[in-house]
């Protein structure tokens, strides 16, 4: 849309056209249903919806979502329809923004970046470690190995290469960034995340693709040296943070999927990850 004389040209043919909407409702209104089927082709109407439940564990990418540091995103609009014939947004944001992975290359020099996730590694099993009674009374508090192991006792053995993720009740706070945070700004935030031991067990002993956290961090919000991003991202493995609906899914048995974008040397950045079982 950056030919000399786009604008004009799609505004003039929006004013013409005045073409109808289709919608589900005329659709089935209508009969309008019948007369699309009978003009696509055999392949197109071969597809099928996937089966199984879906659960989408990425928070709407708003301008001002709470950030660990910098500037919160912000967005300004380019074309109106009114105006230009289309919609279009300017956007203003930090690789880490909304729910986002850590490349191993954001902690580590000459760590892998964005480009360099696999396709396998972005279509792993996801389980879901719950710390929200613990978290509730401590927002400092952090997934221990005893948590990974009281989990396996009672859900079965940790899959080797899934992302383990912790769910600490905290994503419903998004909406305040002061409770999101925990604090007005670092090094004084109190959020929960991962402790350095239950992270290193995790590569060591279940050969983990990546962990993922519902708050800011992968480390608690109280610190300020950042072992697990240090070691975690050091043995070449990704994390994600700011994931939603954890309590959606099951503890075990769902499969992720991870929707980075392949940024230029992307130490990370904002993606969809969706789960289903």
């Amino acid at each position: 849309m950056c030919l000399p004389g786009t604008v004009e040209t799609v505004r003039e043919q929006t004013k013409s056209e005045q073409a109808p909407r289709v919608t589900r409702r005329t659709v089935l209104l209508g009969g309008v249903g019948a007369a699309m089927a009978a003009a696509l082709p055999a392949s197109a109407l071969a597809v099928r919806p996937a089966k199984g439940r879906f659960a989408d564990l990425t928070h709407v990418f708003t301008e001002g979502f709470p950030v660990f540091t910098g500037d919160s995103p912000a967005r300004e609009t380019l074309f109106s329809i009114p105006t230009a014939g289309f919609y279009s947004q300017k956007w203003t944001f930090g690789e880490h923004s909304g729910t986002h992975m850590d490349a191993p290359g954001h902690f580590t020099l000459g760590g892998r970046l964005s480009p360099e996730i696999t396709p396998q590694e972005l279509i792993v099993p996801i389980v879901v470690i719950d710390i929200t009674t613990r978290a509730a009374s401590n927002a400092d508090a952090v997934v221990t190995v005893d948590d990974l192991r009281s989990f396996e006792r009672g859900h079965g053995r940790i899959p080797d290469g899934a992302l383990v993720a912790m769910n600490s009740g905290w994503a419903g706070k998004v909406g305040d960034p002061l409770a999101f945070k925990g604090g007005a700004s670092f090094p004084n935030y109190h959020f929960p995340g991962f402790g350095p031991e239950a992270a290193m067990w995790l590569v060591q002993e279940r050969d983990a693709t990546a962990i993922g956290v519902d708050t800011m961090s992968l480390d608690p919000g109280n610190s300020s040296t950042f072992p697990v991003h240090v070691n975690f991202l050091r043995t070449d493995r990704y994390g994600l943070e700011n994931l939603n609906n954890l309590d959606k899914i099951p503890p075990r048995g769902a499969l992720a999927y991870v929707g980075l974008i392949p940024w230029e040397e992307g130490s990370g950045g904002p993606c969809r990850v969706i789960a289903n079982w």
